[in-house]
């Protein structure tokens, strides 16, 4: 069965590359038609996402990989039909282990199975984290709003009971959570101190996260962008619930935690920094607030992608100067670039993710056509998007495919070109400064 229309995607390309030129265009059209023609296998359960060079299957990633095709979708029911085939296979992972990122095709027992934590066969790597549960309830969401097509939320009320389920206990981590992971092997930032269990952590209305979007343990366990996802993600829930499943129960399920997430935002999640207010990255509950931004998204840089907050809010603002400053530990500045990196690589490498975030949420338009010229002239001479570069020599670079990078650009791309026609609006209002 055909994925997509090959005309009209060969015809969006052509857009691109006829507004941007023919560099942008070659590295759009690779990363365009290889994430659609390399990535997605389609199945009887639905559609199956690789990351590119990893085998697996990542919520986070998979729903990342397939957002250039959006913008597509209301005109393009084949490629409307794939975008609801791995929203399919999503719904039926989560609800097969809601405390794991990433998932084989099948029970394969490959990834990381020497892990201790309750692993099964179908499951690559059980790392909790917020965002990983957000990402199939937004992608889903999303296909609703672009084309109304309603067949992939089959199974949705299910798995937005057990998010909300999972959510909740873990407003309360340290009474009421039985999730632990330990890795035996690898740095640090691999497994979870206390025998597994994180650090200590005071219930404050948030909800708990092992790992970063990075993959990376959370230094503290509150991590402020996936609990903002969050509350963006229950609004549609609500919406979904009240509109289209005539659901009201799960309508005020999710609204009240939405509001709760929100006022603990509010609380606890904003700090002061040389006499401005700014979002913090992570808090505990108790006192302590990491000052910092990942890479991954979802992001303090990435709150108005994600439906937060606009673009112009003061708060989000000062946090953007914050994050995009040498006050971030993990922003770089080279002879080739300068941007958000992560601790999940070495230090003074760049992310491309990060670059295309950056562009995505500028209000300048200039701003946004540098960073898609610089992205480009990063790439290492592959046509392509990498994980990371090195600041100072972007021939220097980890991971050669990563599907995730590869469609950030086309969204930049579609953006700068004018073609980018669905945005996430901020459906909770965020905290305002």
């Amino acid at each position: 069965m055909a994925l997509y229309d090959r005309d009209a995607c060969e015809a969006l390309t052509a857009a691109v590359t006829d507004r941007l030129g023919a560099d942008v265009g070659a590295v759009f059209r690779t990363g365009f038609f290889d994430t659609l023609d390399r990535t997605v296998t389609l199945g009887e359960r639905g559609a199956f996402v690789i990351t590119g060079d990893i085998p697996a299957m990542w919520l986070r990633d998979s729903t990342a990989q397939l957002g250039p095709y959006l913008h597509l979708a209301g005109e393009e029911p084949l490629l409307a039909a794939t975008i609801g085939a791995v929203v399919t296979r999503q719904l039926d992972l989560l609800l097969s282990d809601p405390y794991a990122n990433a998932f084989n095709d099948g029970p394969t027992g490959a990834g990381h199975q020497d892990d201790l934590t309750d692993m099964g066969p179908g499951t690559w790597e059980r790392k909790y984290e917020v965002d990983s549960l957000c990402y199939p309830l937004q992608l889903a969401y999303d296909l609703w709003a672009v084309t109304g097509r309603v067949e992939h939320l089959a199974r949705f009320a299910e798995a937005a009971r057990l998010v909300i389920a999972i959510w909740r206990t873990e407003q309360d981590h340290e009474q009421r959570s039985t999730y632990a992971f330990q890795r035996l092997h690898g740095p640090a930032s691999d497994t979870l101190t206390r025998d597994g269990r994180g650090g200590l952590v005071a219930p404050t209305g948030l909800t708990w996260s092992a790992f970063r979007p990075s993959d990376d343990a959370c230094a503290l366990g509150y991590n402020v962008p996936g609990n903002a996802f969050a509350a963006v993600v229950l609004g549609h829930v609500a919406t979904l619930a009240r509109d289209v499943l005539d659901d009201d129960a799960l309508a005020g399920a999710a609204d009240e935690l939405r509001r709760e997430i929100e006022t603990a935002l509010a609380a606890h999640a904003v700090v002061r920094h040389d006499g401005e207010l700014v979002y913090a990255y992570e808090v505990d509950g108790l006192g302590g607030a990491n000052l910092m931004d990942d890479a991954n998204v979802p992001s303090l840089l990435s709150l108005p992608l994600i439906g937060w907050c606009a673009a112009d809010d003061p708060l989000y603002l000062a946090t953007r100067a914050l994050v995009l400053s040498p006050a971030n530990p993990y922003f770089y500045e080279g002879t080739a670039a300068r941007g958000i990196g992560s601790p999940h690589t070495p230090a003074g490498n760049v992310w491309p993710i990060a670059l295309a975030v950056q562009g995505l949420t500028a209000t300048d338009e200039a701003e946004k056509a540098r960073l898609l010229e610089l992205l480009v002239r990063t790439d290492g001479g592959a046509g392509r998007m990498h994980e990371s570069f090195t600041c100072d020599d972007p021939t220097q670079f980890t991971r050669p495919w990563f599907s995730w990078a590869d469609s950030m650009f086309c969204e930049l791309a579609l953006d700068v070109a004018g073609l980018r026609t669905y945005r996430r609006t901020s459906a909770t209002g965020g905290v305002r400064a």
